[in-house]
């Protein structure tokens, strides 16, 4: 199953990142929008933050549908009221291109493959 990998900002203001972080709490967060993420196949999602830095990453089937996610949310009432909310607390990375928000990140190490790698001394 693979692993995504996203990065988005969130306004730098201690407050704010105290408010956003309390909206993700287990007995927070709409369910809703868990049950969103869950029909969209996705198996497993974890969001982290440094500064105001947030990274999530998902674990999805083969053939996961980023499309059709974010086609079911964009006709989802109560999705579309949680990302206005979340929208008040994030701001976009310079090189996100317009519209979007949470941008996907390229993988550029991983130590299985470099240990699997001809020539690698275990």
């Amino acid at each position: 199953m693979p692993r995504l990998y996203y990065a988005l900002d969130l306004r730098d203001d201690a407050a704010a990142i105290a408010e956003y972080e309390n909206w993700h709490r287990p007995d927070v967060v709409w369910p809703e929008i868990v049950a969103s993420i869950r029909a969209a196949g996705i198996e497993d999602m974890e969001i982290f933050r440094t500064g105001n830095r947030l990274v999530m990453v998902m674990q999805v089937p083969d053939g996961y549908d980023a499309a059709g996610k974010q086609a079911a949310d964009a006709t989802n009432p109560r999705v579309q009221a949680w990302e206005r909310l979340m929208d008040g607390y994030q701001q976009r990375l310079p090189w996100a291109k317009p519209g979007e928000k949470w941008v996907a990140m390229r993988g550029i190490f991983s130590l299985k493959d470099a240990l699997a790698a001809p020539g690698t001394s275990r």
